[in-house]
């Protein structure tokens, strides 16, 4: 229940700003107004799908009402002041020709449920209700000022000239008195009290908890964060929320906190992969303007598009700007961004689960525990030549083991999992390393990105085997390097180094060819080097004759065969039958650093950079 505890803390934020609904409202689309005179005479109707500038605002004006439900069977409940045209006027949508369809019953059970939640009331505008209702007939409608878009439409009402303190119309909902009738009803039924699990107190229990809406791929009318929807999932004979019980105020308000959170246009919302991702920082201590600062760097740094704007993020300056924030202490950071590194932030990942929501991951972290994990992973991602400008967005890891950089083809529980070792520093998922070298003997090339993640994984395995909490027998101790590193002995790094000078060798005597040896021989030469390396060695000392024979290539060839007679020093020429994912990573590391480092002679330093351009 910690998650639906801090969300519960998070609504009381929330409605200081109003940002929520009140208990016993909901915040729905309403597309139509109805104006009321005193004595309850229909006199204009105002449509609320239009917004102030004119444009036309999809299903209407989102407002907070008195709360809706699940309706079912042939006899379903009205809402309080509020509904669709069925129950307000009696009306739908013609079935057959251009007559509207009539349901009486409905019209009926709306006028009984208002007349008696509204019965001794003394306000003028509930008064106009009450009259409406009971002068209404559904061939009232063929008159002004009802339009034909009304039905099966959301409707409210408001009476003629009244406005609220800021000077806009008011509708009856609003009214006080209108508040007042509705606080009694706005538990829904006699519900069975129990002690409730997020806030400790005896109060009546939620029997359904409410719809979340806005999680990617569930349904748009909502999915269920707790829910008991099979015999499996109860005990002891109890049914829905009574197998765990959460208080009808409790559920409402972590409900009302996470939609507020999952709304169109949230800045406390991400998308990764499949996973939908809320996050907010807790304001109880250090103020709303710090958790807000927080909220800022979370959403930049996290955020799967470029650099955000410094003014929507209020200021917040963009951790991911350069590399050197690595360089830094966390305090030093923290003092930068100008946030407080003791606030307390929250991240929360769902995912669809058919009518429910699944939680793929839970964090909660200070800000500067975060800043910590954050730097730590860029640090790991760090490579020489840089594989991005600046340190990249989870979402952008992606695009690396995605087919030919199309995200959409990325394996989606991936997000999940690389999101996790991002926030709590533990170690990056296997599979991702195995994603990363599919891609590569597939015959996609051995990039900044691909080898960044290779060896970020590796260099988190390395931290975690000294710390002693990896496995001694798949896990190796040695750290990768960030550059070409020609003093490392690792026999999978100087094997990807050696198949880097291979390829060179093949394209300065042959050219560029439509199969060259990295196409042909990358993915056997990084899993099975003792198959592929003796071929390709004497492949290579044909090549090197080629440049020998002219004095333009000649000094290229002399440098390249200095470079394969220094890798090879200290390679064991029993070359290895087969090399493990962990090795292949390696592998992959030592190939992009050889293949994309600077060459120190300068002899033939502008002909090799001409071959990599």
């Amino acid at each position: 229940m910690t998650i639906l505890t801090y969300l519960t803390s998070h609504y009381g934020r929330l409605e200081c700003r109003r940002d929520v609904p009140s208990f016993g409202f909901t915040r729905e689309r309403i597309a139509f107004g109805l104006v009321l005179s005193a004595d309850g005479e229909p006199v204009a109707c105002d449509d609320l799908r239009l917004s102030t500038d004119g444009r036309n605002r999809s299903g209407g004006q989102s407002m907070a009402v008195p709360r809706s439900f699940t309706r079912s069977g042939i006899k379903p409940r009205p809402f309080f002041l509020w509904d669709n045209s069925h129950f307000v006027l009696g009306l739908g949508s013609p079935l057959e020709g251009t007559k509207p369809s009539v349901h009486p019953a409905r019209a009926e059970a709306f006028r009984d449920w208002n007349e008696r939640l509204l019965d001794g009331t003394e306000d003028p505008g509930l008064l106009a209700f009450l009259r409406f209702l009971r002068s209404w007939t559904p061939s009232r409608f063929r008159r002004a000022p009802f339009p034909q878009a009304m039905l099966d439409r959301t409707l409210v009402f408001r009476l003629l000239d009244d406005v609220d303190a800021a000077g806009r119309p008011r509708f009856l909902h609003d009214r006080p008195a209108a508040q007042a009738a509705w606080e009694p009803h706005a538990i829904e039924g006699d519900r069975p009290k129990a002690v409730c699990l997020v806030t400790g107190q005896v109060a009546p229990v939620a029997r359904l908890h409410p719809a979340i809406k806005g999680v990617w791929g569930a349904p748009t009318t909502g999915a269920s964060l707790v829910s008991f929807h099979q015999p499996a999932f109860r005990s002891h004979g109890k049914v829905q929320g009574d197998n765990a019980p959460v208080s009808e105020a409790a559920a409402f308000q972590y409900g009302a906190a996470l939609n507020a959170l999952l709304a169109p246009g949230s800045r406390s919302k991400l998308r990764i992969g499949d996973i939908t991702m809320v996050f907010w920082a807790d304001a109880a201590v250090h103020g709303e303007a710090a958790a807000r600062r927080i909220e800022a760097l979370v959403g930049s740094v996290l955020a799967p598009t470029g650099p955000p704007d410094l003014a929507r993020n209020g200021g917040c300056p963009d951790f991911r700007r350069s590399w050197e924030w690595l360089d830094k202490s966390a305090g030093a950071q923290a003092a930068a961004l100008g946030i407080e590194p003791r606030v307390r932030v929250f991240i929360l990942g769902l995912t669809p689960n058919g009518p429910r929501l699944s939680v793929r991951f839970w964090q909660e972290v200070t800000a500067g525990a975060l800043i910590d994990r954050l730097t730590a992973h860029w640090h790991d991602l760090r490579i020489e030549p840089p594989a991005w400008k600046i340190p990249p967005s989870p979402a952008a890891l992606l695009y690396a083991v995605a087919r030919q950089g199309r995200s959409g083809s990325a394996p989606q529980q991936l997000a999940g999992d690389l999101m996790r070792a991002i926030l709590t520093g533990d170690r990056y998922p296997l599979t991702l390393l195995v994603a990363v070298l599919q891609r590569l003997r597939a015959g996609e090339p051995v990039d900044g990105p691909r080898a960044a993640l290779c060896k970020a994984i590796l260099q988190r395995a390395a931290h975690r085997h000294r710390r002693g909490s990896a496995n001694q027998h798949t896990d190796p101790a040695m750290e990768v390097p960030v550059s070409l590193d020609r003093t490392e002995f690792d026999q999978a790094y100087r094997l990807g180094r050696l198949f880097a000078v291979l390829e060179n060798v093949q394209r300065a005597a042959l050219g560029r060819l439509n199969a060259s040896v990295r196409d042909r021989y990358y993915g056997a030469a990084s899993a099975t080097p003792a198959n592929v390396f003796p071929l390709l060695l004497r492949t290579t000392s044909h090549h090197l004759k080629v440049l020998h024979r002219e004095r333009v290539t000649r000094g290229l060839a002399v440098w390249f065969e200095r470079e394969i007679d220094e890798i090879m020093r200290d390679l064991d020429m029993n070359f290895p039958r087969q090399l493990q994912p962990m090795a292949q990573g390696r592998f992959a590391v030592g190939y992009y650093h050889q293949r994309y480092a600077r060459k120190p002679d300068s002899e033939v330093a502008d002909t090799v950079a001409q071959l990599e351009d």
